[in-house]
């Protein structure tokens, strides 16, 4: 790992947070991922080796823990109290980035697999009834490839109980919501940016099936945790910025 070589303490927590894809990692153990598969489907673009890497490195600065269950021997992953300590850092970079940094969604930050995660992650299972309802997600602007029963374009959210199951693969039910759109308004849904009504009147977003699950859709359908987060004024005014403290004066 390289370092600043410097005793400050945000140069020592830099060399251990700012390393790329660390924070992403702390993100996912700290929202409920424990195993590595879980991790992964956090970030699919991170590569399998890498993550085991990091989760190493993780556990040896003491903010993760790694244990095998007893009944199945499979390996999960627990942040200790440094890790916990962690967590309001990593929602003020979330905050910091909703308000500052995310004024555009580009085309290469699109990612249906974990746009889909999230979703299985953030619903709600008391929104639904007791009966096993499905919902087959459809994109528009996804190739329709099909290999035996997988297809590009389509993902589906199984409810039962409490819980929530994704699939990749017609899972072979009946399906009682049909949700179709393109992944860019399916995205800005996910990040507040756009209200489902709004998307709905303007053609966007189309809802077909049971009236039920159609109808409560804004409900049960999860949006990100920055979605409230205030933009700045415009133009930005200095007197609007958020002060607490003076920590760094004396650095």
């Amino acid at each position: 790992m390289k370092t600043y070589g410097q005793y400050c303490p945000v140069a020592r927590a830099a060399e251990i947070l700012g390393e790329r894809w660390t924070l992403l990692i702390l993100r996912d153990i700290l929202g409920g991922a424990r195993r590595f598969n879980q991790i992964r489907n956090g970030i699919p673009r991170m590569s399998p080796t890498l993550l085991s890497q990091r989760l190493k490195g993780l556990e040896a600065f003491g903010l993760i823990t790694r244990q095998a269950v007893p009944s199945t021997g499979v390996i999960e992953y627990a942040p200790t109290q440094a890790g916990l300590e962690a967590r309001p850092i990593i929602e003020l970079f979330g905050v910091w980035g909703q308000r500052w940094v995310r004024n555009r969604l580009g085309d290469d930050e699109l990612d249906v697999s974990l746009l889909m995660w999230y979703l299985q992650c953030g619903v709600d299972p008391r929104h639904f009834d007791t009966e096993r309802r499905v919902v087959c997600f459809e994109f528009t602007d996804r190739p329709r490839l099909r290999k035996g029963n997988w297809w590009a374009d389509k993902w589906w959210l199984i409810v039962v109980g409490d819980e929530v199951d994704l699939c990749a693969r017609d899972p072979g039910h009946d399906v009682d919501l049909f949700v179709t759109s393109d992944l860019k308004t399916m995205t800005r849904l996910s990040l507040g940016d756009m209200p489902v009504r709004e998307a709905v009147q303007i053609g966007a977003i189309e809802l077909h099936g049971l009236r039920t699950l159609s109808t409560s859709f804004d409900r049960w359908f999860p949006r990100s945790g920055f979605a409230q987060v205030a933009r700045p004024p415009e133009p930005f005014d200095p007197q609007h910025a958020v002060r607490k403290g003076d920590l760094l004066r004396d650095v």
